[in-house]
């Protein structure tokens, strides 16, 4: 059974919530939206739920189409500029991370990614960036027809895993390359590796080049100690954090962080988030920001997180003690988020060994790679779903399955090289014509292909096709390239 101790796991930050109640501003005007109806002649046209397909609307319940409704109606406050409900909400979460400013995001953090590069990176300007950055910062270079300069993390070959990101190759970058406008990097991993954002960031001060930290999957570092310490604190002018993949919120919210002192001005980011952002934001969505936020600074939350960073530690102790299972830990060169579980088990692929927890115990993972699978440890599991999750691996350890069904040469996370031979920008919008694959190795790729999770590009506008990309396009009959 599971045991944990009393420690307590204290926030980052000296809060104390039992002396003050946590405010969720935009919960309580959603709140008052629903209980004081009005009659509405105004956008969206479903009118409460009464133009909704039955089925749709019994599924998701009648007080959710209710809850449907946008900003500029009944007092909720306007997303752009910023305004009652809304401006306070954002106001809060900034202070709740520690930064100058919050912005609400309603497209995943791929909004926040692009308007970072729409403000900071111009044509011809270089961006120093990882090889396995999100392929929404590949797509904020094509907007603003930046050159990227390419960063190889370490790669963890036992595990076929990127690694850290070693300050001293941003440095090199930094020391061969005029003209950067910005440093852009990934942390933590998909797979919760830690780099020395601290020293990357002093790095980027030296030369006076700033620094954005793509942290989608590190929303929750500021409110427990026992997490790594957020690139919010760390010297970042820049963050990105996607509350929706473990903070909490709905799905397609994020949040933008500019930091205190950051190179970045804020009115222009809001400007530029005018230009992406949807005219009609979802107050659901919005709402729901506001309380991850709160429920993250609360005592029940921080309960929550707490009691997650103890059954990852209770995951991660069982599972190394089964024959043949092993886990991702960090080492001497590495941090690491605990609450991300990176497992492999001897003789299985990840994807079968993902099919068997699937179809024989009913567990569904984050992702399955060539190696193993990440199973994230979120606020919101329970005592019984982990104890469960650990005596599946106990029976697998044990049982004889058999991994012929995936004999195949076909890999799942890309770790190439790039060879980039145009700028991406000028690729993605060049003539182009659509090949069958085996014609397409000695040609340009002018499309982007990055398989989500976890969105690292396999091809890159401007990249030249080799042989090696072919274990990666299993599924690609045809790729588009410059003609």
């Amino acid at each position: 059974m599971i045991k944990f101790s009393k420690k307590t796991y204290k926030s980052h930050r000296n809060t104390d919530d039992s002396q003050c109640e946590i405010k969720a501003p935009l919960v309580d005007a959603l709140e008052n939206f629903y209980k004081n109806p009005m009659m509405q002649f105004h956008i969206p046209g479903h009118t409460a739920g009464n133009a909704v397909h039955p089925k749709f609307k019994k599924l998701i319940g009648e007080r959710a189409m209710l809850l449907d409704t946008t900003d500029e109606f009944d007092n909720l406050g306007t997303l752009h500029p910023a305004t009652g409900p809304i401006k306070e909400a954002q106001e809060l979460a900034a202070q709740a991370f520690g930064a100058q400013r919050t912005f609400f995001l309603l497209g995943g953090s791929t909004i926040g990614n692009l308007t970072l590069a729409m403000c900071m990176s111009k044509k011809g300007k270089k961006v120093i960036v990882n090889r396995n950055c999100h392929r929404s910062i590949l797509t904020g270079m094509i907007i603003s027809g930046a050159e990227p300069i390419w960063i190889l993390p370490e790669k963890l070959e036992e595990w076929a895993l990127w690694g850290e990101i070693e300050p001293a190759s941003i440095e090199k970058a930094l020391q061969e390359n005029d003209d950067v406008a910005m440093v852009w990097i990934t942390n933590p991993t998909y797979e919760g590796v830690v780099s020395n954002v601290k020293e990357i960031a002093r790095i980027c001060k030296k030369y006076d080049v700033p620094l954005i930290v793509d942290e989608a999957h590190g929303c929750l570092w500021n409110f427990n100690k026992h997490l790594p310490e957020s690139s919010l604190h760390l010297g970042a002018d820049a963050v990105v954090h996607s509350l929706h993949k473990t903070g909490g919120s709905m799905s397609q919210s994020s949040m933008l962080h500019i930091t205190k002192g950051s190179k970045f001005d804020p009115d222009e980011i809001e400007r530029t988030l005018q230009l992406l952002q949807t005219t009609s934001p979802s107050m659901l969505l919005m709402a729901s920001l506001d309380a991850a936020r709160a429920n993250l600074e609360s005592k029940k939350g921080k309960k929550q997180l707490s009691r997650a960073i103890q059954y990852a530690n209770y995951v991660r102790k069982k599972l190394q003690k089964l024959e043949g299972v092993h886990v991702l830990e960090a080492t001497e060169n590495f941090n690491q988020d605990i609450t991300k579980v990176f497992v492999r088990v001897d003789g299985l692929s990840g994807k079968r060994l993902e099919s068997i927890l699937e179809i024989d115990f009913n567990i569904e993972v984050e992702s399955a790679s060539d190696i193993g699978v990440l199973l994230l440890i979120n606020i919101g599991n329970k005592k019984q779903e982990i104890q469960y999750l650990v005596n599946a691996f106990e029976q697998i350890s044990k049982a004889q399955y058999s991994d012929i069904y995936y004999i195949e040469n076909r890999k799942h996370m890309p770790m190439l090289t790039p060879k980039i031979v145009m700028n991406p920008r000028e690729a993605y919008y060049s003539e182009k014509e659509t090949i069958p694959k085996k014609d397409a190795i000695g040609r340009i790729s002018a499309e982007v292909i990055a398989e989500c999770p976890p969105g690292i590009s396999i091809l890159l506008p401007g990249e030249l096709i080799t042989e090696a990309h072919l274990p990666y396009l299993n599924e690609y009959k045809y790729l588009e390239v410059i003609r």
